[in-house]
């Protein structure tokens, strides 16, 4: 602890780690050091820090926080906010489990499943909670960090005191938190709402334009019922989203788009601008995590002896996508649709 306040630092800070660390600094919570690329180190200490709500912004100067590439500036933290890569989680555990001191808390705030058992097998010394990060923020020039939807950060809860410090800071911050004592299948239900990330990537088009084109719903739609028809013959329980079955969900989806509209505006604020981390990997040439969504749900399917044809094939344009190396391919729907399904691409149309 830093004058009462809790050291806190963010490892594979990038466009979620720095808004989180970031608000965290601007509320003077807690002692924050984040850590990640070169560039983004750079610009922060030439611009400070833009924190970009969906109604305000809030700036952070540089002085007030700490930004290195090192790992080794996490050595004295309480806390660890783990944001890297859900393929990158394996070796960066391994490099921290010779930095940090025994008993500073790591938090998984990473996309699929199995971040926080791979971060308890490289760190016995270290406990490990696990956390949803329901909103979305993508990132613009100058070190500003945009957050492009509402919601809130999904807490394992725990019992010892330690834990609570951490996760009153966060609140004390402005973020909103919510604790569940069962947080698998709020894991199962992030993630097959995030089958989505895929499309939203291929299709190159912001998350608002996306949801409200029928087509574009519609393989959303597809994409969901295949992973809760593989969920539900594997016996795996899903939670609600924001308080709606997913069941329902893939029926609202499948609404005319004005209908669709109005349930946005009642569940979901959203930037225009939005788009999913999945989009921005592509626009950035870089690898993306379609490995841990959709094809976790073509493991779970080959697992009990099944087929995930419509996911695994998404998986596969991803891959595609990723080799080419020039961002996104931009298909609009019906071109997405046919190579999904080229014998038995719906006519969809919008409205």
């Amino acid at each position: 602890m830093t004058d009462g306040r809790p050291r806190i630092g963010v490892i594979g800070a990038g466009a979620v780690g720095c808004y989180v660390g970031g608000r965290l600094a601007a509320g003077a919570v807690a002692d924050v050091t984040l850590v990640g690329r070169q560039w983004l180190a750079d610009a922060v200490v030439d611009h400070g820090m833009t924190l970009r709500e969906l109604d305000h912004d809030d700036f952070v100067a540089a002085k007030d926080i700490r930004f290195g590439v090192d790992m080794q500036a996490l050595s004295s933290c309480d806390v660890v906010l783990c944001c890297v890569k859900s393929g990158d989680t394996a070796n960066t555990a391994a490099q921290l489990a010779g930095i940090l001191r025994p008993g500073a808390i790591v938090v998984s705030l990473q996309n699929g499943l199995r971040n926080g058992d791979t971060l308890r097998v490289h760190l016995p010394q270290n406990p490990v909670v696990d956390a949803i990060v329901d909103f979305n923020v993508i990132m613009r020039d100058h070190a500003v960090f945009q957050r492009t939807t509402s919601g809130p950060l999904t807490v394992e809860t725990k019992s010892e005191p330690q834990h609570q410090v951490w996760v009153d800071a966060l609140r004390a911050a402005g973020l909103e938190v919510v604790e569940v004592d069962a947080i698998e299948a709020e894991q199962w239900t992030k993630l097959l709402v995030n089958l989505n990330n895929a499309i939203n990537a291929l299709a190159g088009v912001p998350t608002r334009e996306m949801i409200l084109c029928r087509p574009y719903r519609s393989v959303v739609a597809m994409l969901l019922d295949e992973g809760l028809d593989v969920l539900e013959e594997a016996g795996v329980r899903t939670a609600k989203f924001r308080g709606v079955p997913l069941r329902v969900m893939s029926f609202i989806l499948k609404l005319p788009t004005p209908i669709v509209r109005l349930v946005i505006a009642a569940q979901l604020r959203m930037d225009p601008e939005a788009r999913t981390s999945m989009a921005q990997d592509l626009e950035r040439r870089r690898l993306t995590e379609v490995d841990f969504l959709n094809g976790e749900i073509v493991s779970l399917a080959e697992s009990n002896s099944r087929d995930a044809p419509l996911n695994r094939r998404i998986v596969e344009l991803i891959h595609e996508a990723e080799r080419a190396g020039e961002g996104s391919p931009n298909l609009d729907a019906k071109a997405l649709l046919q190579r999904i399904r080229p014998q038995q691409a719906p006519a969809v149309t919008d409205g």
